[in-house]
């Protein structure tokens, strides 16, 4: 991907990168296993998530951009589905999915803003969905609930997850805070149908 000598970090956040995109690794593994490959220390400094994303949008314009691509907007539109579906706990989507880097190994990450967070696992309940019940980052990055569902991805032909972060109402003050890039860290169903209509925008614009 690279010629000539890189610093350490800039060759690790490349093996990671690949690690993330190739094989649906999260940051924190492909950071470890990066290091394993190149033989590496680990006292070595790693490259912050920043880096490793930098890293990854380069890896997929290099390698899969159209493939990439088709497989980003197949998990969107599993993603909105979702979040009308639980549009009453003021869904916000978040992650890969949401800041463009997603691949077809990419989860989805959902985080819902509830009166109650055991309304959310009483409706998927009531559906009769099964679920796993586990803990996740939160929006301020604290250690949440959470549950994992496996859900159909038809345009894919393939299942994937689809992680549900659950808070509270009050915590969606700050939830769309920008981030250290300035980017906003989530968007809801109404930011993502924009998403959507931009990708559709770009490929009417490619066929003419």
């Amino acid at each position: 991907m690279h010629t000539g000598p890189l610093q350490p970090s800039a060759d690790i956040a490349a093996v990671a990168a690949r690690l993330v995109v190739d094989e649906g690794l999260d940051y924190a593994s492909a950071k470890r296993q990066a290091l394993r490959q190149l033989g590496l220390s680990g006292r070595i400094q790693l490259p912050d998530n920043a880096q490793l994303e930098a890293a990854i949008r380069e890896h997929i314009a290099v390698f899969c951009p159209e493939e990439q691509a088709q497989a980003l907007r197949a998990l969107r539109e599993v993603a909105l589905l979702w979040m009308e579906r639980l549009q009453a706990f003021r869904p916000h989507l978040a992650g890969a999915v949401w800041h463009g880097t997603a691949t077809a190994h990419s989860d989805i990450l959902l985080h819902l803003f509830c009166d109650d967070p055991k309304s959310a696992e009483w409706t998927l309940l009531d559906r009769g969905m099964a679920y796993q019940a586990g803990q996740a980052t939160g929006v301020r990055g604290e250690v949440m609930e959470s549950l994992t569902l496996r859900v159909r991805c038809e345009a894919l032909q393939d299942w994937v997850m689809l992680h549900l972060v659950l808070h509270d109402l009050d915590d969606l003050r700050g939830a769309l805070k920008p981030d250290a890039q300035g980017r906003r860290p989530r968007g809801d169903a109404a930011a993502l149908r924009g998403l959507l209509d931009q990708f559709q925008d770009n490929s009417i614009e490619i066929q003419k």
